[in-house]
């Protein structure tokens, strides 16, 4: 499923236009991507958990030449999915 079919259904379950579907899921993407920027988790009671996970520095090695690199510290966004939805998929 890509946006605009996740637009589509949010529109016929909701039962509102296909503008305000896009508009209030945009908003809630912002909200959770907002959220994680600042370092927040955000917790769906039954669907799940976005949080912000902290990677460390490693050593990696170039596939063309076979020198090593150091690869910065980063962080990325994690999923961990709720008992509602494990459930749902079972």
């Amino acid at each position: 499923m890509n946006k605009a079919e996740l637009v589509d259904l949010i529109a016929d379950k909701a039962d509102i236009s296909k503008a305000s579907a896009a508009r209030a899921l945009e908003a809630a993407l912002g909200g959770i991507t907002d959220a994680l920027r600042a370092g927040d988790q955000v917790a769906l009671v039954g669907f799940g958990t976005f949080a912000v996970k902290q990677r460390a520095e490693r050593q990696g090695r170039n596939p063309k030449t076979g020198a090593l690199l150091s690869i910065a510290a980063s962080r990325s966004p994690a999923f961990k999915a709720g008992k509602g939805l494990r459930d749902a998929l079972n």
